[in-house]
């Protein structure tokens, strides 16, 4: 198997190459991304480059004539880059090597991370989408996502080849540059009133092994991939020995504003989940990939809240500071 990856310099692209190196069903490995990987990798070669430098994305993964296309390229806002550029970015990823793929005789199987954001908000405690519902996503995330599925399965289509979609839950582990991990590790954490209504979370390794199970069995099908179990905001926040302050009105914008000064800002569908909770219906997973989470939800927010906030390298081994 020959696996080209976008988004290899996040830590979810990066752990599946790890993951990737070590299975000896795989020949090759390349990947792209706008930031060199998290750790250093093995036989993966990586080229350093913008989702939206078509050339550069396309000869990339023509030259190198893959047989998966593992496109994980979503990205969220940072300090570094606003909600705009982060929408257009993932646009414009999907777009160009997705596109790509479509081009390679070789692919026989596409991989393509997406997320539960793509049903919408929650409408009662009792909604729970499951892979069958209409797409009604009601943030740009959420639409952004679901145009990367529309794109996944016209190249799919033209190639002839099983296009699997994972719709994650929202990703959260150690050092995971998620805006709800950032957020919720705040000291004081502005919370809408009247947040009762819950979301569910999947740990970045449960997310990375899940693409890893997805490439050797391949369904031609959409699959929700999420922890058992949910949390409301007030119950997350407490967790952590956090302090949950409802805000209202003005208040709200101007918590947002300071979050984002402190270099955690709150997307637009992460307000949504604060406010509308998000949850889906992850049965199908086990029958679909012949795989299921390690852990809970309660059991990945707990672990948020114990991972140290800086880790050094010291002769190779992790140290919190």
């Amino acid at each position: 198997m020959r696996v080209a990856m976008t988004g290899m310099g996040g830590e979810l692209g990066t752990r599946v190459a790890a993951l990737l190196e070590s299975d000896p069903r795989v020949e090759a490995i390349i990947g792209l991304d706008c930031d060199p990987p998290r750790r250093r990798l093995q036989r993966a070669e990586f080229t350093m480059c913008d989702p939206g430098d078509r050339d550069t994305v396309v000869h990339t993964i023509t030259d190198f004539e893959p047989t998966a296309m593992v496109h994980l390229g979503v990205y969220e806002p940072n300090a570094r880059a606003t909600a705009g550029e982060a929408i257009e970015r993932t646009r414009q990823g999907a777009r160009y090597a997705l596109g790509a793929a479509a081009e390679c005789p070789s692919v026989d199987r596409l991989i393509v991370r997406s997320g539960i954001e793509v049903y919408g908000r929650s409408t009662s405690h009792a909604a729970r989408p499951d892979e069958s519902r209409e797409l009604r996503p009601t943030s740009e995330f959420g639409r952004v996502l679901a145009e990367v599925e529309q794109i996944a399965r016209t190249s799919a289509s033209v190639r002839g080849a099983p296009a699997t979609i994972l719709r994650f839950a929202p990703i959260v582990g150690p050092h995971f540059p998620s805006p709800l991990g950032r957020y919720l590790r705040l000291p004081v954490v502005p919370i809408p009133p009247m947040a009762e209504l819950p979301f569910a979370l999947i740990h970045q390794e449960d997310a990375a092994d899940a693409i890893v199970r997805a490439l050797t069995v391949a369904p031609d099908a959409a699959v929700n991939v999420a922890s058992p179990g949910a949390v409301t905001p007030y119950e997350a926040v407490r967790l952590g020995g956090g302090v949950p302050v409802p805000v209202v009105g003005p208040g709200w914008l101007v918590a947002r504003s300071i979050s984002a000064l402190l270099g955690s800002p709150v997307p637009d569908h992460v307000v949504e989940l604060l406010r509308r909770g998000r949850i889906a219906d992850g049965s199908a997973v086990s029958e679909l990939l012949d795989w299921q989470p390690t852990r809970t939800t309660i059991d990945v927010v707990t672990e948020l809240f114990e991972w140290a906030s800086v880790v050094y390298l010291r002769n190779g081994e992790e140290v919190a500071a």
